[in-house]
């Protein structure tokens, strides 16, 4: 336990010191308040937004890119003939994003609720909607960590793949003004999911199966090819 102490307060204060973690914290707020103005009438659609594309930073970007790079420099190597075993390092590190991930999401929540006036979701729909969402962004980004040769190419991927998914999600421009073929294939992305969840929960439905389901499927299935291909070395 001691030894799993010193690893958290470690990596904690790398994570602190990593601009990546600055940004995925600030960007989606920025966001949030520059669009604020008007969140009493459009909180149901920006708040959803703003809280998927804070999911996405850390599970596209953020996420990735850390283990992809402690792989490269061959820190998860040199851990295996240590005490310190590869494996506490990773869940270590999984627990940190997630912490991050829900930080992220309850600064918007501050922000958006006691500042600009937003009503607040219903809980349970939240919760539900937003841990199943955070799951299947984060076997997105396990799965490039998995199969990016080093970090700068992790990075490389998460972008790459982050643009394309927030546009069919919704995140750039409204579903509703998407060609159909388009609006129907992002309902199936893993943020298109998420975010017609919390705009579902945001509106006061019902939560609707298929968005559930399809990130579900997403947390799944990609964790365990993740799990499949992922090298120490």
């Amino acid at each position: 336990m001691k030894i799993l102490a010193k690893l958290t307060a470690v990596e904690t204060k790398l994570l602190v010191r990593e601009p990546g973690a600055a940004f995925t914290l600030l960007i989606p707020l920025f966001i949030l308040v520059v669009f604020g103005g008007e969140i009493t009438e459009g909180d149901a659609v920006l708040l959803p937004m703003a809280v998927t594309i804070a999911i996405g930073l850390v599970g596209l970007y953020l996420l990735p890119t850390t283990l992809a790079t402690y792989r490269e420099r061959g820190i998860l190597r040199r851990l295996s003939v240590t005490p310190v075993r590869p494996g506490n390092l990773l869940t270590v590190q999984l627990l940190l994003q997630l912490v991050l991930t829900a930080a992220a999401v309850a600064l918007l929540l501050f922000v958006g609720i006691g500042v600009l006036g937003a009503h607040a979701p219903g809980p349970a729909g939240f919760l539900a909607a937003s841990a199943l969402g955070t799951a299947a962004m984060f076997s997105v980004g396990l799965l490039i960590a998995a199969l990016a040769s080093n970090g700068r190419s992790a990075n490389g991927f998460g972008v790459l793949l982050y643009f394309p998914l927030a546009y069919l999600g919704g995140l750039m421009q409204p579903a509703d003004r998407m060609p159909d073929i388009l609006a129907s294939i992002g309902r199936y992305t893993p943020m298109g999911a998420l975010r017609q969840s919390l705009h579902g929960v945001w509106s006061g439905g019902v939560l609707a199966p298929l968005p559930l389901v399809t990130m579900a499927v997403y947390a799944v299935v990609l964790s365990f090819v993740a799990a499949r291909y992922f090298r120490w070395e």
